[in-house]
């Protein structure tokens, strides 16, 4: 069983932050950037996000399982078709990677090879019910497998998200697909995570919830204007563009979400955007 799942299924306050793999062959930075982060459950680990091209999350993974770090690795439906997917969660469980965080994946068009093709063969879902059967000891196809991965596998929820009857049901999708986590996008709104919790709870399904660090009232723009799911309420946005340090007040904000994480949720993602020093500022 992973460090992670087995906080979850103990009942310890999980904290999971990000690496996203470099944009070149030398990992080292990335390396030394996960083992730097102390107190922290596991890592993840992204799959060119945003569509933009990077190294493989999967090496990178691999390469943090050899330092000692346990890992997330995030798997995208955009770039594979079923067959290169199942090939490549093979591969990841090969490596001593136990953990995965399923998803469909930004279009392509909106990243930095606008006119790559997109595949989506599988949605996250689907990918759930593929990565059970893997676990169960045979492919999408029905043929057994030598020896079976034993993943951990979470799901992605959006809990700012509305009409919250919507998302309530493609989370209920889910946890039925065989989801055992579920890891949150960032949420600013207190009431919307206890709004959330409410309806998934009885779920039984851990919650970590993804807190990210604002740095500017522009920054908190930006993803109202373009990132779906997200919502930094506009009285934040106004206490950012009023404040002497926007950089500090971000902190702040990010450190009231971690308590209400520690209220209502099994865990927190942090989301820091390079400003890692700051993680104790945040958590305690």
């Amino acid at each position: 069983m992973s460090r992670l799942a087995d906080s979850l299924r103990t009942g310890d306050f999980v904290v999971t932050a990000e690496v996203a793999p470099p944009k070149g062959a030398d990992p080292g930075r990335e390396l030394d950037l996960a083992a730097a982060q102390t107190g922290v459950t596991a890592i993840n680990v992204t799959d060119n996000q945003g569509a933009n091209m990077r190294m493989s999350g999967m090496a990178l993974a691999g390469l943090m399982v050899r330092r000692g770090v346990e890992p997330v690795l995030q798997l995208t439906c955009r770039d594979r078709n079923r067959i290169a997917l199942q090939s490549d969660l093979l591969g990841a469980a090969a490596l001593g990677v136990e953990n995965l965080l399923l998803l469909s994946g930004d279009h392509a068009r909106f990243g930095d090879h606008p006119d790559a093709r997109p595949v989506f063969d599988l949605d996250s879902v689907q990918l759930l019910q593929a990565v059970r059967q893997l676990n169960a000891g045979s492919d999408m196809a029905g043929r057994p497998l030598s020896s079976a991965p034993r993943f951990f596998t979470g799901a992605a929820v959006a809990p700012a998200t509305r009409p919250l009857e919507l998302v309530y049901q493609k989370v209920v999708k889910k946890a039925e697909a065989g989801a055992r986590f579920f890891q949150s996008q960032a949420v600013f709104d207190s009431d919307a995570v206890a709004d959330f919790m409410t309806l998934v709870r009885p779920l039984g399904v851990p919650v970590i919830l993804g807190v990210l660090l604002l740095k500017s009232a522009s920054m908190a723009r930006f993803l109202n204007r373009c990132i779906p799911g997200v919502r930094v309420p506009e009285r934040l946005v106004e206490l950012l563009d009023r404040a002497a340090d926007p950089l500090a007040e971000g902190v702040a904000i990010a450190r009231d979400m971690v308590g209400v994480a520690r209220e209502h949720c099994q865990g927190v993602h942090l989301m820091l955007l390079g400003r890692e020093d700051l993680m104790r500022q945040i958590l305690f």
